[in-house]
């Protein structure tokens, strides 16, 4: 090759790398297109309307909510996967990716390889709801009544392979009972199942439970998470009632397409951080048993990711949780 050639050469990559650099120094110059990979009034979409005002603040530039909802966040995740990896195109997902992953159910991107994680947003432990009509006060009754129906009973969940239906079959496992899944598209239509009493229990969001259960619309019969929660100090843990090994909680957090530069992926941590950090917004989502953690960053998140896909991993294994149910 000539030398003249070999000097263009240099001089266009040294152009690419320049502009490439300039794109990330005054990031973000446009509006950001937020994947909320759930349905409106979902956990996670509530999250997002709670923030997205204070995030725009942050980062001098418009977020815009885009709700992609179905297949357990699947149809949201794909979208991201295949978006440019310049931080205008992000994902708001949960744990439902990696037991989706667990579960070995086909989707159009890998995960964690199609992806770059960039903060940990909040964690949600669930709350074990059932339908008032059947006098459930402890999962040991629910446990009793599966075994005297012999395996006739229901359960919702929102969407296969979402968390929701992973800890009720960790539940069911560790119970040693049979019940059926009813899929839905979302934790709101899953609460809707539950509240028409077209389902005897599920494992539901803080958020969308605890509302109709002081109502007495559902009844709340025990947490998930490893303390009692202080927006409902009177709900007794699973392991309370001797589940000794029953915790769940479970990431919601940003991703992006596989490629983000790291100083994008640091620059909407920080945000992010900040934003959760803001004593209103940070009482709100405790006030919705919400755990928040304002120090997450791409390493620990990607770690995080990478622990909670191992658990998942063996609940399928022990449980027994098939795909396409």
């Amino acid at each position: 090759m000539k030398r003249h050639s070999l000097k263009v050469i240099a001089a266009f990559s040294l152009a690419l790398f320049a502009s490439a650099a300039s794109a990330q120094a005054d990031y973000p110059n446009k509006p950001i297109r937020l994947v909320v990979a759930w349905p409106p009034a979902s956990g996670i979409d509530t999250v997002a309307r709670q923030i997205v005002e204070a995030l725009r603040i942050e980062l001098g530039q418009p977020i815009i909510i885009d709700n992609r909802a179905g297949a357990a966040g699947a149809i949201g995740a794909a979208a991201v996967a295949n978006a440019p990896p310049d931080g205008y195109t992000i994902l708001f997902n949960s744990a439902a990716m990696n037991m989706l992953a667990a579960m070995q159910t086909p989707t159009q991107y890998k995960m964690p390889d199609s992806f770059t994680p960039i903060v940990n947003v909040f964690s949600s432990p669930m709350v074990l709801v059932a339908d008032p009509a059947l006098n459930i006060k402890s999962p040991k009754d629910l446990q009793d009544l599966a075994k005297a129906r012999k395996g006739d009973l229901f359960f919702a969940t929102s969407g296969n392979g979402a968390p929701s239906h992973f800890v009720a079959e960790l539940f069911r496992a560790q119970a040693g009972i049979e019940a059926t899944p009813v899929h839905t598209r979302g934790s709101p239509q899953a609460m809707l199942e539950q509240m028409a009493g077209r389902v005897a229990f599920h494992f539901a969001i803080t958020s969308t439970a605890l509302a109709p259960a002081k109502d007495g619309r559902v009844t709340a019969v025990a947490v998930t998470s490893k303390t009692r929660l202080a927006a409902a100090p009177n709900l007794p843990t699973m392991q309370e009632f001797g589940f000794k090994d029953f915790t769940a909680s479970y990431w919601n957090g940003l991703l992006g397409p596989k490629g983000m530069p790291k100083e994008i992926t640091e620059r909407l941590a920080l945000a992010v951080n900040r934003v959760m950090a803001r004593p209103e917004i940070y009482a709100k989502l405790v006030g919705n048993a919400n755990e928040v953690d304002t120090t997450s960053s791409p390493q620990k998140f990607a770690a995080l990711i990478k622990d909670d896909l191992a658990v998942w991993t063996e609940v399928v294994r022990v449980a027994q949780i098939k795909p396409n149910e």
